[in-house]
């Protein structure tokens, strides 16, 4: 319904698109703008930090698309809305991702799919690539897509106990691939551990990117934990959903 309501006026769906990747591109030009006076940061050069960038922005603009609605479960259950949610055949995880669908945010993938074609190809003289690392690099963006689609269960989760918690969520949705865009080698120990074995970011771009790129990881990980991330994507995603379930059911309207 919201899809073909949007695609009423193509124009603006159109304009809407390209706006929405012209914005987020910002952060890139940043970076290149950063890049016009330095040659490197932390050791990587601007088609590595391309790679970097292109990959997370793509991974966070697939699960905005796909579940970031979910960051309005605090408004529906402050106002109660969340009850004709409640009563209909359809599981309300699917409800609240389809509310309000916003294909306009096909412009932050497009952007990032953009920008990493041009790392890729940027990069093409400087890396060794293997039938495992090209196959790497989109397993890497929907691998990346899952894990953050599932802080966005996660966080919706907490909303039911918090009442409003969405920022805490887009502080590791939107701030977690704030960071991801740029080399781990510029961030402390600690922080690198927390975003690989706490809250495992780390496996949204980083650690297949250090892989790709021949990189050693700044904590003396294997090669191998590069081809993790479906699988971290799915143990990351199994306690979300387990929380979601129990967020619903203790959910009690707002009793007016």
């Amino acid at each position: 319904m919201w899809i073909r309501s949007t695609m009423t006026y193509r124009t603006s769906f159109v304009l809407s698109v390209v706006g929405n990747a012209a914005i987020t591109l910002l952060d890139f030009v940043a970076v290149c703008i950063m890049f016009s006076h330095v040659d490197e940061l932390g050791g990587f050069t601007l088609p590595e930090i391309a790679l970097l960038y292109g990959s997370c922005s793509a991974s966070l603009g697939l699960a905005d698309l796909l579940l970031g609605n979910t960051d309005r479960i605090g408004v529906r259950i402050r106002d109660g809305s969340l009850d004709t949610m409640l009563v209909r055949p359809v599981p309300v995880l699917a409800q609240v991702a389809a509310d309000r669908f916003a294909l306009r945010r096909l412009g932050r993938v497009g952007q990032g799919v953009g920008v990493l074609a041009w790392a890729v190809w940027g990069l093409g003289p400087q890396v060794e690539w293997t039938p495992g690392k090209v196959l790497l690099v989109p397993v890497m963006v929907l691998a990346g897509a899952g894990i953050f689609g599932a802080v966005m269960v996660a966080g919706a989760a907490f909303q039911f106990l918090a009442g409003d918690a969405a920022e805490v969520q887009n502080s590791f949705t939107y701030g977690g691939c704030a960071m991801l865009q740029y080399p781990p080698t510029v961030f402390a120990k600690d922080l690198l551990r927390g975003v690989t074995f706490i809250v495992p970011l780390a496996f949204v771009n980083w650690l297949p990117a250090l892989y790709v790129l021949g990189r050693p990881d700044p904590l003396g990980l294997p090669g191998w934990v590069a081809y993790l991330s479906p699988l971290v994507a799915f143990a990351v995603f199994l306690p979300a959903s387990l929380a979601w379930r129990a967020g619903v059911r203790s959910y009690r309207s707002t009793g007016s």
